[in-house]
């Protein structure tokens, strides 16, 4: 599977070698990463209007628990059919980052090892097989610099968002809640320790999906109903 993606990689990297020379391959990775987001956007769109659908049906749900706040397994089954009723999934939002698991996992595979053609090549002089620690201090780590800073920039925003717009008190789990907003700096550690080709992926993946989300929550109220 692997030897597959690989194919397109080898493709981009000959049609833009003229125009990035030796940086040919990391340019490469970067389109190829933003055309398998692309071609999965469809399903953050489905996944977006399940939100918005749950969004409105937040104020029923606050109805049915306090109605049946001394009987769970009859506000379950009224949760149930309300969502039935309603068309919509309790666990919409999950279908992209589902169909993402596949493409990371062969990503992953592909620039940690399984075309080491392409990770021979170098992005300004740092080779994309190679990691931060190699060189921390040398053009590897100046490249790696530059890609930490995007990295904690979106991450950033993305907390900060994240802040703005608090879960709905039905989702909120004492403890975890406060601390989900947090992981979003986690792709930072990921990128010192993966190959330099895997943190190009991870931080133009990350870049796209908080541009996406930012995109898609337009019509989504920035404080949901609390119960």
């Amino acid at each position: 599977m692997s030897t597959f993606a690989s194919l397109p990689l080898s493709w981009l990297t000959g049609l833009i070698d003229p125009l990035f020379g030796a940086s040919a391959t990391a340019v490469a990775i970067v389109l190829f990463t933003l055309g398998v987001r692309l071609a999965l956007h469809p399903l953050a769109r489905s996944a977006a209007r399940g939100q918005r659908a749950k969004a409105e049906l937040a104020p029923r749900m606050a109805e049915l628990r306090r109605k049946h706040k001394s009987d769970p397994e009859r506000l379950m089954r009224a949760m149930r059919e309300a969502h039935a009723k309603a068309g919509v999934s309790p666990m919409a939002g999950l279908l992209p980052s589902l169909a993402q698991l596949p493409v990371l996992f062969v990503m992953y595979h592909l620039f940690s090892g399984g075309a080491s053609d392409l990770l021979d090549h170098t992005l300004l002089g740092a080779r994309l097989g190679g990691h931060w620690t190699d060189a921390p201090f040398g053009a590897q780590g100046l490249v790696y610099a530059g890609l930490f800073v995007v990295v904690a920039a979106v991450a950033t925003w993305t907390y900060v968002r994240s802040r703005r717009m608090p879960m709905p008190a039905s989702a909120e789990v004492p403890g975890l809640t406060k601390f989900l907003p947090l992981l979003s700096f986690g792709t930072l550690i990921t990128v010192a320790v993966v190959p330099l080709a895997a943190g190009l992926y991870l931080a133009t993946s990350t870049a796209w999906t908080a541009a996406e989300r930012a995109y898609l929550a337009r019509g989504l109220p920035a404080s949901p109903p609390a119960a």
